[in-house]
């Protein structure tokens, strides 16, 4: 039997148009391709380039850590998929690797620039930073004032660099001006360098700078060669899809709205500065003289107990400087400075001991963190849990109902620790449990641990290459009477 158009009735032919469109429509979406955002979550992994710094990436004792690594870490997370790091062998070629979409994402502490941003798309901005010029003080060297003093000298930067491009339009107005771009470094090797005396100046961003100094307090900045800039991600430059700008755009915006940003800025730059100069050259005089003869008993101690020496000795030399016969008016004493009452619980018979000091401290610094709650994260717990050594459980959780009540979050270090000297403050002790407290101490405590313990960080992964100097010696370069 066969069949003629003629005999489909109008009913027929509309059934028939609509079959076709609907099966239209489905092919457009079924064969429709994916936008980058779609095929991220397709493949399951987000691929960021980066660089290895102090600032953006680097293997911490804990595993990867850095700034601009908790921000693309957390942003992998809010998407659901999985983070692959790349680190390039330069850093002339991040930017490349995110124009030609061999990486979704450079989080790399780029600076925003009119001409990077003929080649890619920038995100939001999440931090300022200036140029700096840095050299070292001491053996009659003077502090450069301008450009022009820097003409004659052996200048390093990293090549590809906002600082590289800097110095190429101040070479229109100083004809003289020269440099050398280096391939395989990062600003912090360069401050290295000027502080080894193997260069004369580096241009250095000023959060690298800030981290950098505490390490090598030699260092100094003679002045900024640019007005604050942005840093920021970048992304492939693509005019029909801005599906991955516009997810991390609107990741910025949770981040700047909850404090998170505020919070991981806190963990990596609050407490960098902490230290002045004077403080550092100190600390490191007694690295060098006085922790020899006691590293050994904190690297035992602290595998016992399961913490990190570097931790335990940064808590000693917070409480005591190191020394073992130490006794506070207060009647504290010791390594750890304990009271009569924590070393009669912890069974200390002397507290003058070193051995029976240093255990005890860590004994009871873990007693204490086995106490802080435990939906608080990590490094959050352990600057809570330093406060707590210092100031009491008790009034640490006084400080964590003042920031709930002032609309905080008691579980963030960086909202406990603005509230914590009100405890001295009658308006709001009196509504507390355990009252007044010094509250402002522990703050300090906490802050100034953390940099003494950034310090042993840094040193010790420096000290593990043979050819780099030891503390010592880097103590012995420091300027007397600076």
């Amino acid at each position: 039997m066969r069949f003629r158009l003629s005999d489909f009735g109008l009913r027929q032919w509309l059934e028939l148009a609509g079959i076709v469109i609907t099966l239209a429509v489905l092919a457009i979406y079924v064969f429709r391709p994916e936008n980058e955002l779609q095929q991220i979550k397709s493949r399951g992994y987000l691929t960021v380039v980066t660089r290895n710094s102090p600032t953006t990436y680097y293997l911490g004792p804990d595993g990867p850590a850095g700034f601009e690594y908790d921000l693309v870490r957390a942003f992998a997370d809010h998407l659901g998929v999985k983070l692959r790091i790349v680190v390039p062998d330069s850093f002339a070629d991040i930017l490349p690797m995110v124009e030609s979409g061999r990486a979704d994402i450079a989080a790399a502490g780029i600076t925003v620039t009119p001409e990077r941003a003929k080649h890619v798309r920038f995100g939001p901005s999440y931090q300022n930073i200036t140029q700096q010029v840095v050299y070292r003080v001491g053996a009659g060297r003077k502090a450069p004032k301008d450009v022009k003093d820097l003409i004659g000298k052996s200048i390093e930067v990293v090549a590809g660099s906002s600082h590289a491009a800097r110095l190429r339009e101040l070479k229109k107005k100083y004809p003289k001006l020269a440099w050398k771009s280096v391939d395989d470094v990062d600003s912090s090797e360069l401050m290295y360098r000027v502080w080894q005396s193997l260069i004369d100046y580096t241009i250095a961003d000023s959060n690298d700078v800030i981290l950098t100094r505490r390490f090598l307090p030699a260092l100094q900045v003679a002045f900024d060669l640019t007005k604050p800039q942005k840093l920021a991600w970048a992304f492939q430059l693509k005019s029909d899809d801005t599906s991955l700008y516009d997810a991390a755009k609107a990741f910025f915006q949770q981040l700047q709205d909850d404090g998170t940003l505020t919070q991981i800025t806190e963990r990596y730059y609050g407490h960098a500065d902490n230290l002045d100069f004077v403080g550092t050259r100190v600390y490191l005089r007694h690295v060098a003289e006085r922790l020899p003869e006691f590293e050994n008993l904190f690297k035992q101690t602290a595998k016992k107990v399961g913490m990190d020496w570097r931790l335990l000795a940064a808590i000693s030399y917070q409480e005591s400087h190191w020394r073992p016969s130490a006794i506070s008016p207060t009647g504290v004493r010791g390594l750890m400075m304990l009271t009569q009452t924590t070393a009669g619980q912890l069974g200390i018979d002397n507290r003058l001991d070193p051995r029976q000091s240093v255990m005890g401290g860590a004994e009871y610094f873990m007693h204490i963190k086995a106490r802080i709650p435990d939906d608080i994260p990590e490094p959050d717990r352990t600057w809570m849990a330093l406060a707590a050594y210092n100031v009491g459980l008790g009034h640490l959780e006084d400080a964590r109902k003042i920031t709930e009540a002032r609309g905080g979050d008691p579980d963030k270090w960086i909202d406990v620790m603005k509230n914590l000297p009100l405890l001295a403050s009658r308006k709001w002790y009196r509504k507390t449990r355990y009252g007044y407290a010094r509250g402002w101490e522990p703050v300090q405590y906490v802050q100034n641990i953390r940099s003494y313990y950034d310090i042993l960080v840094w040193y010790e992964e420096r000290n593990k290459n043979p050819t780099n100097p030891n503390i010592e010696a880097i103590y012995n370069t420091i300027p007397p009477g600076i």
